[in-house]
């Protein structure tokens, strides 16, 4: 496992883990990201990304993108 700032521009990955307080995975899970689901980066710059989960485009800083584990 990896966080997904590690995954390279235009990988897919699966989210295995989602880590932090209970209202930050329940935010991030109101988004799309939820264990088993697949995520694509788009783009990356100075570490923060822009994601694609489901059929939409998220844009997420360096320290939301740690919490989530590929």
């Amino acid at each position: 496992m990896m966080p997904l700032t590690m995954a390279k521009v235009g990988e897919t990955a699966t989210i295995r883990k989602i880590s932090g307080k209970d209202e930050v995975r329940q935010h991030l899970a109101e988004l799309g990201f939820v264990v088993d689901s697949a995520v694509m980066v788009v783009s990356e710059i100075a570490g923060n990304l822009i994601v694609q989960v489901k059929d939409s485009r998220i844009a997420l800083d360096k320290t939301m993108a740690n919490r989530i584990m590929i």
